[in-house]
């Protein structure tokens, strides 16, 4: 639905609000007029079960709404004596149209009471209260201020590790309102533990326009932002090719879709920003033809061959001296040597000039596509002969900024024209036709962000599936708050160094042991206030 849509929508659901409740407003002392006002009718409402006026603002959050509205149904029949579990039960199964029956079913039997908070409650009732609202603040944490996230891959290896957790704040740079309106809170795309769809939406490429279901997606929104992305800055965002059914295999199936915000979530590093030009040459990234500098914490990664001429170097000394993460393994757990009598390490070039230092060290070679061999990337047009290590130049879109379109321009932004700007695209030989009119330019609608891994070699990029649009981004990692090595053992599992860190920092430190003083100073002093509060 686009805003219009929606407007009507809820206008819709006032009238059928009031149709359902005049006559109990007229109960409760008020005018049944009152009953069809949009939102001062709500207001009202939350007199009538005496109840805090700014639960109407929750209403109108999406996905905290899901919550508050089967709040509402309970508190409006409670508040006429309907108040048996059997009444609960109705009104929940028949989802508020049991208030409508109400409304019309002798309503003048009906006992108002807005006196109900003077009666003591059960203790199933206080809990059942505590657990809900507990709920409701937790999804409104999560779903506006700030995330958890886990790291589920090396892309980012050296500055985020596989097994770190990760606190995302979503107010910097701008928390997304959900466009998904009916979906579980506090979970992504699927219902943990069974694979279940965790939210209602037709994933038929066929019938996303017009399928009901998808008619309830919200218009996108974003409130304002603390900053803005910076270059280099690490990310999370929705993975913009997400029509994928297999993370490992970046070709879209066009017959499978996802909304925006139940695309997979991903984290990269911003490389490019809105407006740049950017180029890989030899694995190195140039920016508007200067090679990028990263921030101390990042740690760019290549594949080397490691000639050792079949001698073995241990494998304490590959990872806590040369720093080695990847590799292919033997059996036994080691980094393994190729039929060559060669390892095959993933290091940064700092650590391949370290270890080419080992005197049984021969050769250190990195494993680079050479330029001009032709690699599936991005915009996977074979004449252009590009790979993953020699890349671009390729310009990233900025909002407001018009490019010339012709057949050979066109791969580059035809999904954004179609998918993320939501135009229709036909083309006629080398006629191409925009919403119906021949153009042979056009104009970006928002901003668009080049995200990659440090791991160079070993990560699933933009340089597979081009840009990220900013309707896409979520948020920023900012705090790790625990981190876990299942490739260590007993206590040495948890990486203490990493828990209660700063993302972005440089060298992680821990900040655990100040959170523990904090706390332990906080309980100390709230056992002498309350204490003295006994003595006195």
């Amino acid at each position: 639905m686009n805003v219009s849509e929606w407007l009507i929508f809820i206008l819709i659901m006032q009238i059928i609000h009031g149709v359902s409740t005049w006559k109990l407003y007229e109960k409760a002392g008020r005018k049944a007029v009152e009953s069809f006002v949009p939102i001062y009718n709500l207001i009202i409402l939350m007199k009538i079960i005496n109840r805090p006026i700014w639960w109407v603002l929750l209403l109108f959050i999406p996905i905290i709404n899901l919550l508050m509205i089967p709040v509402v149904w309970v508190e409006t029949v409670k508040s006429f004596g309907k108040d048996s579990r059997q009444d609960t039960i109705l009104v929940l199964l028949t989802f508020g149209f049991y208030i409508t029956f109400l409304n019309y079913n002798s309503p003048e039997k009906l006992v108002y009471s807005s006196n109900r908070d003077l009666q003591p409650k059960t203790k199933t009732e206080d809990t059942i209260s505590s657990l809900v609202f507990a709920i409701i603040v937790a999804t409104l944490v999560h779903t506006y201020v700030i995330q958890p996230f886990t790291i589920p891959s090396s892309s980012l290896e050296k500055t985020l590790l596989i097994g770190d957790f990760l606190f995302v704040s979503k107010i910097n740079y701008g928390a997304r309102t959900p466009m998904t309106s009916v979906a579980m809170p506090m979970v992504h795309d699927s219902i943990p533990l069974t694979g279940v769809k965790s939210y209602l939406f037709s994933d038929d490429v066929t019938k996303k326009e017009t399928s009901w279901l998808n008619k309830l997606q919200l218009p996108y929104f974003r409130f304002p932002a603390i900053e803005k992305i910076k270059r280099n800055e690490i990310v999370v965002f929705n993975q913009p090719a997400d029509t994928l059914r297999n993370m490992d295999d970046f070709h879209p199936d066009r017959n499978y879709y996802k909304p925006i915000d139940k695309k997979t979530n991903l984290v990269k590093r911003c490389v490019g920003m809105p407006g740049d030009s950017l180029e890989i040459k030899d694995g190195y990234i140039y920016i508007n033809n200067k090679i990028s500098k990263l921030p101390p914490s990042a740690k760019a990664q290549y594949n080397f061959f490691i000639d050792t001429q079949g001698q073995a170097i241990s494998q304490d000394a590959l990872v806590n001296i040369y720093g080695a993460r990847e590799g292919l393994r033997y059996e036994n757990g080691n980094f393994a040597l190729t039929d060559k009598g060669q390892y095959f390490l993933t290091l940064t070039d700092e650590e391949a000039a370290l270890i080419a230092r080992n005197p049984v060290v021969k050769n250190v070679k990195k494993n680079l596509e050479p330029k001009g061999q032709y690699e599936d990337a991005f915009p996977h047009v074979s004449s252009l002969k590009w790979n993953i290590d020699n890349f671009g130049p390729i310009y990233i879109p900025q909002k407001g900024k018009t490019v010339k379109l012709d057949v050979n321009t066109l791969p580059f932004y035809k999904r954004i024209i179609e998918e993320y700007e939501h135009n229709s695209l036909k083309v006629h030989g080398s006629e191409i036709i925009i919403n119906g009119k021949p153009t042979n330019h056009y104009t970006f609608k928002q901003d668009y962000y080049w995200m990659m891994g440090d791991n160079r070699q070993n990560s699933l990029d933009a340089r597979f599936w081009g840009y990220v649009p900013f309707d896409h981004v979520i948020g920023k990692p900012v705090f790790i708050w625990f981190s876990w090595n299942k490739d260590a053992k007993g206590i040495n599992k948890i990486r203490w160094n990493r828990i209660f860190s700063v993302v972005g920092e440089g060298e992680p430190k821990s900040y655990l042991i100040h959170f523990l003083v904090v706390l332990g100073l906080f309980v100390i002093g709230n056992k002498i206030v309350k204490n003295r509060k006994k003595t006195m």
